[in-house]
This record gives C-alpha cells, structure tokens and sequence, in this order.
C-alpha cells in the first residue's frame, strides 16, 4: 500500500519554495550575536587574555571563556580552550553583541598571549621514538572506541607509544613491523594455520587521506530561555537523540529543554547528536537574558566540522586456491587528531564481513595529531578501508587467476556468515545475489575478458567494489495518534538529515494503519510536538530501525482500534478487521465505526487509550511526549520489542569503467553501476539518491578529497568547498545506474534495512580498483589517486609524497 511507493516528503515544498527555514533564518526580538576568537597556533598553551578594549566597545554585551563553562578533561575536546591548545581554529573564546559586525570588530581587538609548543601533523612522526608528541601528557589514546557509533564519546586517556626509527621506516616501506606495542585491537581464528593454507598471500602497505565534512549548512546555533526552559535551534542530523546529551552540556534536566531542527544543510555523520559550541549558545543566553544565535562560518566549519579520521596502514592477506579468503593480518595506525578518535575497529569490520576471513587479527595505534578535531563520516572506517583494500584484493584474485568479481562472490556473505571480532550472526544477507544483478547490469563478464580499449595516451580500465556499514538497531519507541477529525499523526523522533528517512520510515505506520497516506501528518522539527525517544538519524540506520518502531505503534492503535469497536458491537478483537479508515466486523462491515469515531471513543474512555497511561518500558522522552498528548485521540504507543539476531548489514556493489589520460592523469568515470542489498526498498526514489549520491561522493573520495596541512607551520590549506576539490556535475557521468536485490529482511516488518553509507564505501573501491586495473595492475595504495602520482608513474618518475605521508600533497 505504501511500503516500496514514491511519494513526495512534506518538506519538499518550503524547500523549493525557499520557505524552508534553517538555524540563520530565525531571528527574534533582541537577538544578540556571537562570535568566536580561534586559536591561530596548532599546538601551545593560552597565558593570558586581554579583552578589555573589546568590552569597552558600544554594543558589545560580554564575553565568554572557559571558565564561565563546564569543564572537562583532555584529550575530550573542551567547549572552549582552557589553557592547551590542540588545533588551529580552536575556540579560545566567544565575544557578543548587538550586531554581527560588532561582535567580529570586537574579536580583533582581543588579545591573546599564547605558549608555542611543539606540533603533529603526520602520525608517523609521533611515533619514531624522540618525534614531537601532541600533548605533553602523551601520543596515543589508550582505551579508544571505534566510530562504529558515531556520536560515542571519548573514553581513555593519555599513553606513550613510540617505535624505533628503523621499525618507523620499516613500515613505511610496506613491511610488519617488528617487536612494536600496539594500543588495542582484537583477533579471531587462527591466523597461522590460515596462512598456511593459503596459495596467495599479499603484503602491501596504504595510506588513506582523512577529509572534512564540508557540510553546506555550518553548525551555526541559536538559543532563548523562557520561565527557565531553553529553546534551541540548532542543524542536527537527529532529534529526540539530541536532547539528553544538549541538557547535560547546558546544565539542565531534559524536560526543560526544547530541541528545534526542522531542515539540516547536511551533517554527514557530523552532526548526529549535540557539538561543543552548543553549549556556547545556551549558556551566552543564559547570562545575558536574551535569544543569542552564534555564527559559524565556512572557515570555522571547517575547523569545528569534525573530518574523518586518516589511516597509515599494512596488511596481509592469504588466498586458498579456491578463492576464499583465508587471512588478514591488519595494522592500522589511526590519525585521531586532537582527541584520538578513529575507526580502526570498524574498518577492520568491512573486511570480516565482506570477504568473509577465516582467521582475522587487528592491531591499532590512535596518535593525536595537532589538526582539526576527528569524528564520524559516512561510512566511518568502512569507506576507508574499501577505498584500499580493494585494489590488493584485486591483485589476489590475478595471482589466482580468478575473475574479480567471481572472486568477491565466492567470498560474499550470506545469511548466515559470522561476522566482526565475535564472529556473530547477521539479520540477513544477499550480497552473492546483488553481485550477480550488478554483473548483469553491468556486462561485466563481457566486457572485463575484452582488451582494455586505448586511445592515443588513454587508456580504459574496469573496477569492482564493496561497501558495508552495520544498518539498524532496536530498543526505541514509536508513537502515532488519530484525533478526532480523523487527521492520523506520525510522531517521528529521528531527525531530518535531508534524506526523507524520516518520512519513509513514517509510512511503515501509514501500511499497517491501512490509510490515505492523505490523512497522515508527520509531527516532528521541535520536541514540543511530542516526539517519541528515537535513534541518531545516520549510521545508515534509520530505515532499519524506525520501520520498525513506527510499525510497532501502529500495531498498538490497531489493537485499540479493535478493542473499541469490540466494546460497541460485541464479540472479540480477532472478529475485527480494519480497511478505509474504519475498524469493522470482518462477517459484517456494516458493524464498525470511523477511525474519527473510534478515536472520539477513546478520549472517553482515557486510560491506556488515550494515553493516561502508557506502557512502563517506553523510555522517559517517550513518556513525556504521550504524556502531552493525553486525552486528545486514540495514542498508539510501544517500544521496539521485535526479535532482532546480530548485525543488520547494509551492503553494497558498485562496478565502473574509467578513462586514463597518461598524459595529464586525470581520468573520467565513463559508466557506473550500484546495486544494494538492502532488503525491501522502503521509497525507491530516496534509495536511488542514496546510491547515486554517495557513488559522487566515492568518486571524490578516491580522486581529490584529503586534508591537507603545511607541515612547517600545520596552517589547513583546505578550508573551504573549492580547495576540498569536491566533485561536480562534470565528475559523474551522465548516466548512473543503480538497483537492489529487493529481498526483505526477516527482522524487519517491513522488510528494510539501510544503505546510505555503503553506497560511498563501494564507489570508491569501484575507482581504486579501475585505476589499477587501467596501470596494468599497478597499486598506489594511497587515497586519493591524484593526477600528478598517475603521471609520475607513467613517465617512470618517483612519487613527491613521502612514503605512508599523511595530511599533505
């Protein structure tokens, strides 16, 4: 009825209208402005602040430090600089006034006197014993989580690690390194009898570039407090997710805080829950009594944006003769920035889980470095190691003689794979059978066993890749109501990230309602709409997740639609059906009432029905909002007790063809195909964005995108949107074909999981792999592939980039 249909999102109007609104648009009565004084050193010590001609300034109403702030402790990255300084662009201070130009006048006249301590831009360099740490505490974070969930907060503290200089070199040079402590990691199977089983082994090392978020919308924020609660707007990818964590940064208890986002200009993993400036914002509103919105610009994105972390790395893979992976042996040394973030562990997690290792080990060093903060971005650590793991994969499968894409299908996990460290169970997977409609979509058969076509100083190479990420989880709430006028609102808690999940996933209660999807208004945008306790919106989870939730609390109204009409017609909940909006006998369906009727109904009889009482293990938010909504229809609520066995897997494949100019080496994506496993397409037009966005993205990913730091000086070189080289209209081609298997998952009503991120993951293997199979099979093993290393390998040259350089050319 609804599940698998098109439909056009409620928000589509105001944004091709242009009323949609974003955080800058809202601008009340008395609105003070702030702005941020950053740090223009990578690493020191601040000593002194002098703001006093700033504050005898017209028009300027204070300023903010850290210590009018919550405190916190390092490597956790601080609101505000307290004394160390990690980055440049780190916030030192915050000044506000009547007027943004006063405000940034009033910024120039601060001054600050800061301590030059050594600096870290490269990961490597930390470590080779007598290289420059960090922090004076440490190199490494110890303890460290992964980004499996992106907006999981530092834990650990300070460690030393250092290698000698020979070992240091030893892995740049491609090789394991020996007798060298590591900071965590994990293993499963035994790797030695899998080697020993294996026909092919490949040793290589890689370099993967981390990159900036770049969202379109900065984190810009705006906050008024009336009868002591706090009204914040703010470009969030969630919603209700963002309310514990934004209370506790303001001080306050949940309940007196309203949470505002209606649209995001992008977050990208980014923005899944709340950022330190926030606290900024509410607290500068606080003290002067009045709304406060703080600015963020381009620049300041950049350095507050969070990038995705950057990896050295070395890897060892053993091949049995059939094709099935044997081995990995893997060591990732992570740049975790300033607060030691990374994703080592889930990039260790594609590979178990899309080539299916027998034996597996990871061994991995988060190093601080002296850039810009590290955090989630699409695909966290999955799209890292697609990126370059796929091209040694590649040289695998040739050693063995075995198509690549035969290859990745022997390997392919199904339904019941073990996977990651614990070698548990997935929901469902169906990556042999997307890798077979690829293969057809594609031609590849054909036309990888046909000569590579070359032209003049172009030539044309073929590529295949695979994304992955974890995409879904349980536990969370949904909650839908019917009033009176028949009207049948969809109470969505997750977040307008942009990719209409939101409305998507809104329809799984519109499918079991069995209504127009007319009648239905999705209530979501502020916490004062009485949103239900929701997951982040991103981890490619939303589709998984809130299909389920939603499907849950209709379920809930759909029994009570029943229960009702039973106490007016007699007989049994079993005796009812439901169709048109009406709850009928199913022998007789002139017996029945009107969903408007049914609700009217149960206002009378309050209690469980219209939402008096609400079942206990729905989570606090959740009680709130029914709470509020109380007395006004028929409230379907329940929480996600639906069985659910280990990993819901997000899968993607992508196969392109590429051009390669020798001369120049730049290189055009001539044809591409995505197909996702993603169980049942929830809203094919949003799938098709998904695939297709994030292949653009992985286009980017593979060829231009990097952070990029002076090494002299660590000053960023890529501050804004045109020095990210991100890919345009002209990078794509002008046709991209996607798909997907379409098989339903079974711990899914609705039969759906996630893609969003996989669909970068496999692009950007798709380049990496046709790039080198373009060179005769030649792997940079370094991400991105730009022009200049394609020339200099054509021409014979040595590459400029130092060997495993990170976070410069």
């Amino acid at each position: 009825m609804h599940i698998g249909k098109n439909f056009v999102p409620p928000d589509v109007e105001g944004k091709v209208t242009g009323d949609a609104k974003y955080v800058e648009d809202f601008k009340p009565e008395g609105l003070v402005y702030a702005r941020l004084l950053t740090s223009p050193m990578p690493s020191g010590r601040v000593r002194s602040i002098d703001a006093s001609e700033a504050l005898r300034m017209d028009g300027v109403l204070g300023i903010l430090t850290a210590d009018d702030l919550p405190s916190s402790s390092a490597p956790a990255e601080p609101v505000l600089a307290s004394e160390d300084v990690t980055f440049v662009g780190q916030p030192i201070l915050a000044v506000a006034a009547i007027s943004d130009e006063i405000a940034d006048s009033a910024i120039g006249r601060i001054k600050v006197n800061y301590e030059y301590r050594p600096f870290v831009t490269d990961p490597l360099e930390s470590l080779v014993e007598g290289g420059p740490n960090a922090y004076p505490d440490g190199n490494v974070l110890q303890q460290s989580n992964s980004l499996e969930d992106e907006n999981a907060t530092i834990r650990g503290g300070f460690g030393t690690i250092k290698w000698p200089a020979g070992e240091v070199a030893r892995f740049r040079n491609g090789q394991e390194p020996r007798n060298v402590g590591f900071a965590d990691g994990w293993t499963y199977g035994d790797l030695d009898a899998a080697f020993a089983e294996s026909t092919a082994i490949v040793e290589e090392s890689f370099v993967v570039a981390g990159t900036p978020h770049h969202c379109m919308e900065p984190r810009s924020s705006m906050a008024y407090w009336q009868n002591g609660k706090c009204y914040f707007y703010a470009s969030t990818q969630s919603q209700s997710a963002v309310v514990e964590p934004l209370a506790e940064l303001l001080g306050i208890a949940p309940e007196n805080l309203c949470m505002i986002s209606e649209n995001t200009g992008g977050g990208f993993g980014s923005k899944g829950r709340s950022y330190p400036t926030m606290a900024i914002t509410g607290r500068f509103s606080q003290l002067l009594n009045r709304p406060v919105q703080l600015r963020i610009t381009r620049e300041e994105e950049y350095y507050l944006g969070v990038g995705r972390p950057g990896m050295q790395g070395w890897v060892k893979t053993g091949v049995r003769a059939d094709g099935t992976v044997a081995a990995v042996d893997l060591i990732i040394i992570s740049d975790g920035g300033p607060t030691g973030r990374n994703s080592a562990s889930s990039s260790a997690q594609h590979i178990s889980v899309v080539y299916t290792p027998t034996a597996m080990r990871l061994r991995n060093i988060p190093v601080f470095t002296n850039t810009t903060p590290r955090g989630a971005q699409r695909g966290p650590g999955q799209n890292e190691m697609s990126a370059a793991i796929a091209p040694i994969m590649d040289k695998a499968a040739r050693q063995l003689g075995v198509d690549r894409a035969t290859f990745r299908r022997i390997n392919a996990p199904h339904s019941e794979s073990p996977v990651y460290e614990n070698q548990g169970p997935v929901t469902s997977a169906f990556m042999a059978e997307a890798i077979d409609k690829a293969s057809t979509m594609f031609n590849w058969a054909e036309r990888d066993a046909a000569p590579r076509l070359r032209s003049g100083s172009k030539i044309r190479g073929l590529g295949v890749g695979l994304g992955y990420h974890s995409a879904g989880g349980n536990g969370y709430d949904g909650l839908v109501r019917i009033a009176p006028d028949g009207r049948i609102y969809l109470h969505s808690g997750v977040g307008n990230l942009g990719t209409y999940s939101y409305a998507g996933t809104a329809r799984a209660a519109a499918e079991v309602l069995q209504c127009h999807w007319e009648s239905c208004v999705i209530e979501r945008g502020s916490t004062d709409s009485h949103l239900p306790h929701s997951s982040t919106q991103g981890g490619s989870n939303t589709i998984f997740t809130h299909t389920r939730t939603n499907w849950v609390a209709a379920e809930d109204a759909v029994l009570k639609l029943k229960e009702i009409a039973a106490s007016e017609y007699g007989g049994i909940v079993d005796d009812y059906s439901i169709g048109e909006e009406r709850v009928f006998k199913t022998s007789d369906s002139s017996q029945g009432m009107s969903y408007s009727e049914a609700a009217a109904k149960a206002i009378e009889l309050g209690g469980r029905y219209s939402g008096q009482e609400f079942p206990e293990d729905i989570h606090p938010i959740t009680q709130r909002a029914v709470q509020g909504l109380a007395g006004t229809g028929l409230i379907g609520v329940a929480k996600d007790n639906l069985p659910k066995r280990g990993i819901a897997p997000g899968l993607m494949i992508s196969m392109a063809e590429i051009e390669v100019d020798l001369e120049t080496g730049k290189y055009e994506v001539l044809d591409y195909v995505g197909v996702a496993d993603c169980g049942t397409i929830i809203h094919p037009q949003g799938l098709s964005q998904q695939i297709n966005g994030g292949g653009v993205w992985g286009f980017g990913m593979a060829g231009s995108e990097r952070h990029v730091y002076d090494p002299q000086i660590a000053l960023p070189a890529n501050l804004g949107m045109y020095q990210a080289k991100i890919p345009t209209i002209l990078d794509v081609p002008s046709e991209m074909l996607n798909g997907a298997v379409d098989i339903a998952d079974p711990y899914n009503p609705a039969g759906g999981r996630g893609v969003g991120e996989p669909s970068q993951g496999s692009a950007v293997a798709a380049i990496t792999s046709a790039i080198a199979d373009a060179l005769d099979g030649h792997l940079f093993n370094r991400v991105p592939v730009t022009p200049d290393m394609i020339v200099n390998h054509a021409t014979g040259a040595e590459q400029e980039s130092k060997l495993l350089a990170l976070n410069t050319f």
